[in-house]
């Protein structure tokens, strides 16, 4: 009897030894047209600056903040992709200089460079959006969000020949119709998806299956720049339980049996219970799982690892018998659910199934703003908060409008400045947690940083380039002009050096007003100036009528302090006055005024002069000799009156 026990105890070893052996999982699925099919899409949505500035996030620097390094997800990425051709990922962010990916690519071997590229063409790495950064919908002008989205699209055309087909703007706060047809249907892409919307219009549309929808942005384009566009049931992450980061919580699937924990059924049961749950609230038999969320897949084996196995065992018919070491009997496995089909996907993947459906959908019209998670928890405040920065963003942008033209006016040498800083700063401040302000206060003035290092460069672009243009010699090319062109952008503050020159004697001041715009402009420029008697011409020599406006004490002091902030040291002159005048431009031209002494008493500038309010003076005055009448009371000096003649109009307060 002894022997027969240790016989049976030897086979039940050699069973469990077979059972542990290295498991090949079955990962390529396809749809299922009779089954619910699961399009498992591996994400990571990285943030160029948030609670870091973007060069922590690409170094996994500062992490007492924040664990993240997208170096790190894009190092692990590719042999996970390697080791199971059935497997997928999907990525957003270019940025080329800061960060991400353009960032990651200049650091590869060739060898890498070329594996990547293969994987691209197979289809197992996509490239969705496109951008520099996933851009706010709300602040940035739309000007700013096309140029961020081509500098991405562009680099995605040269390295790989591809043009991203999916819209993906998962985590802005709120949607523009703008998007969906500007930078939606306008580009080119087949679909467009969001996580955030307003939880009542969630819960509404879950109720009605009209999370996805034909989104016609535009009422003057109508149906030719509609997309079909779809908001994630519970944001952009995975259903609950379903995290597999390293840190995470969620179980894993264990499907070694010489463990304790074992629990593939537990798992797949999990996984079949959540897709019927959004089945039930989507159209169609296709529903997406975005499986990762923010600086997700640092160590990407992990979740490959967990979604290979789901994709094996949800799909499995049957798993085989196994023994169980607790005692000597034999556990059979139940058959699986067999109601849904869980693969491999990208967002392409998914609409190519949607489209395939023949399904009429909901019709979209307007924006999805404004955005609130929950009650009296609305996301607005963004769209004023650190007004600085927003200025700042805005400010650069029509300077590098400008630039660029008269760059390529010139002709680009790249062997020179050039307005890439200053276009790549532009672009990753169009970042949803960028001009929003939503970022922390060390991160807000990285980027302003960065904007002033790109301004430099650009500034020195804009003076060379002005010099050729304006040199009558530069008809044959421009060579090294001699012409020292200086610009003021500090006159919000009354500083303009090239302006103070002393002109007294003999000099002239030249002024060159560009204008960017495709129409002709008029308007009023002024010019801190130390002479009072001075007079403006234009390039035909044609007196310009001026105004010189007095300089307050209080805005001296003001110039001085930011100016010294600024530089270093106190500003050389003091000006006395503004100097004021109507200047016309030409659409994408630009015209030159001189300024210099009046050589006649009285032919200069008129000089205004500051009124002050005696005690005991009529409890009014009126201001203006035209159409245009202001009447102005006695101290505190607010506007009582004002009437426009010409236009008939007129208000009393």
């Amino acid at each position: 009897m002894g022997m027969v026990e240790l016989i049976g105890l030897v086979l039940l070893l050699g069973v469990l030894c077979a059972e542990s052996k290295y498991m090949v999982y079955n990962t390529s699925a396809g749809i299922d047209a009779g089954k619910i099919n699961v399009h498992l899409v591996p994400h990571t949505h990285d943030d160029v600056g948030w609670l870091k500035t973007v060069d922590q996030y690409y170094v996994g620097s500062n992490n007492s903040i924040q664990g993240a390094c997208v170096q790190n997800v894009l190092d692990s990425l590719v042999p996970a992709l390697l080791a199971d051709k059935n497997r997928k990922f999907i990525y957003v962010e270019q940025a080329r200089v800061y960060a991400f990916f353009q960032r990651w690519w200049r650091d590869q071997s060739e060898q890498t460079q070329s594996i990547v590229k293969k994987l691209v063409s197979s289809g197992q790495l996509e490239f969705i959006n496109g951008g520099m950064c996933m851009h706010d919908e709300a602040v940035p002008h739309y000007i700013d969000m096309i140029d961020q989205t081509t500098l991405g699209h562009r680099f995605l055309k040269e390295e790989f020949g591809i043009t991203p087909r999916i819209g993906w703007q998962i985590d802005p706060f709120g949607h523009s119709a703008v998007q969906a047809y500007l930078l939606g249907a306008d580009v080119g892409f087949d679909s467009f998806f969001f996580g955030r919307i307003d939880y009542q219009d969630r819960i509404k549309r879950k109720k009605e299956k009209s999370l996805e929808v034909i989104w016609r942005g535009s009422k003057s384009l109508g149906s030719s720049a509609q997309i079909f566009a779809g908001a994630f049931p519970e944001n952009y992450e995975p259903p609950s339980g379903f995290y597999f980061e390293v840190n995470a919580d969620s179980p894993v699937v264990q499907d070694n049996v010489d463990l304790f924990d074992y629990n593939v059924q537990d798992r797949v049961n999990d996984f079949v219970a959540a897709a019927i749950a959004q089945a039930n609230i989507t159209r169609t038999n296709h529903i997406m799982w975005t499986m990762g969320t923010d600086f997700k897949y640092q160590y990407a084996h992990t979740w490959f690892r967990n979604l290979d196995k789901l994709i094996h065992y949800v799909n499995k018919v049957r798993i085989s018998s196994f023994f169980h070491f607790s005692g000597d009997w034999i556990l059979s496995m139940p058959y699986l659910d067999g109601r849904v089909n869980a693969l491999y996907s990208t967002p392409s993947m998914y609409t190519d199934a949607k489209y395939a459906t023949s399904k009429s959908w909901p019709l979209k019209i307007d924006d999805y703003f404004p955005y609130a998670d929950r009650v009296n928890a609305y996301w607005t405040g963004y769209f004023t908060s650190r007004p600085a920065l927003k200025f700042y963003v805005r400010i650069m942008s029509g300077y590098y409008l400008a630039a660029r033209q008269l760059e390529f006016f010139k002709g680009r040498n790249n062997s020179r400045q050039n307005t890439d800083s200053l276009a790549d700063a532009l672009a990753i401040a169009q970042h949803h947690d960028a001009v929003t302000g939503t970022e922390k206060q060390h991160v807000a003035y990285d980027y302003a940083k960065r904007l002033s290092i790109g301004y430099k460069e650009a500034e020195s672009v804009v003076a060379s380039s002005l010099a050729c243009l304006t040199d009558s010699k530069s008809s044959m090319g421009c060579g090294d002009s001699t012409t020292n062109f200086q610009q003021c952008p500090l006159l919000n503050i009354t500083y303009c050096p090239a302006s103070e020159t002393d002109l007294s004697h003999g000099k002239n001041l030249i002024v060159v007003i560009y204008n960017s715009l495709g129409w002709k402009r008029e308007d009023v420029v002024r010019f801190p100036v130390v002479n009072e008697d001075v007079i403006v011409r234009d390039s035909e020599g044609r007196k310009i009528e001026s105004q010189l406006v007095p300089i307050v004490d209080a805005y001296v002091d003001l110039r001085n302090y930011y100016a010294r902030a600024y530089l270093g040291s106190n500003p050389n002159a003091v000006p006395n006055y503004w100097l004021a005048f109507t200047v016309s431009v030409p659409p994408l031209g630009f015209s030159t005024y001189t300024i210099s002494i009046s050589k006649q008493t009285g032919a200069g500038s008129t000089k205004s002069s500051i009124y002050k309010f005696q005690m005991g003076e009529k409890p009014a005055i009126e201001v203006g000799e035209g159409n245009l009448k202001l009447t102005i009371s006695a101290p505190p000096g607010k506007i009582i009156n004002y009437v426009n003649k010409r236009n008939l109009v007129g208000n009393t307060t």
